[in-house]
């Protein structure tokens, strides 16, 4: 009986991955700001969120998985690799540095910690296609800010949300 309940738990967790890499491409791919290099989208509060909620190895797949096929929707297949590893760290940041609810300090740390990352590693990607250290620092941290500083507001807003409903539907 265990085993059948373990299996189930399996494909729920695997069937919610799918529906977080999928969430996290389209928003990505659908919903983005082209600026410099890339573009601001507010698909990184999604891959916190699916952090927040999935266990790590499902958060972190489905955050690597959906924000490549974003970058390949979107016609920046040369980023595809870069930020499956990225987008990959940054589900395992946000999962690692963790909390018990949604929203609270060290997830607020967590999505500091995932701009870093972020900022950090899409500089590191343009540097490589594109060469010029200083260059390629003014060309996309700034707008790496903006778009971590954004996600961390959206997912702050959805996170927020979500714990209200959740203590609403309890409360009834």
């Amino acid at each position: 009986m265990k085993t059948k309940n373990k299996e189930n738990e399996k494909l729920l967790q695997t069937v919610y991955a799918g529906l977080f890499a999928a969430m996290t491409a389209l928003l990505t791919a659908s919903l983005h700001i082209p600026v410099g290099n890339g573009y601001i989208h507010c698909g990184d509060a999604v891959i916190c969120l699916a952090a927040a909620v999935l266990p790590m190895p499902y958060a972190v797949g489905a955050s690597a998985i959906g924000g490549m096929m974003a970058d390949v929707l979107s016609g920046y297949p040369m980023y595809a690799l870069p930020t499956f590893i990225i987008k990959g760290l940054l589900a395992l940041t946000f999962a690692l540095i963790g909390g018990g609810r949604k929203l609270n300090l060290r997830r607020i740390m967590g999505l500091i910690a995932c701009g870093i990352v972020s900022v950090t590693g899409y500089w590191i990607t343009a540097v490589i296609l594109y060469g010029g250290w200083l260059a390629q620092f003014i060309e996309t941290v700034p707008g790496n800010l903006v778009q971590a500083a954004g996600s961390g507001i959206v997912y702050a807003a959805v996170a927020l949300t979500v714990e209200r409903m959740h203590n609403h539907l309890h409360a009834l």
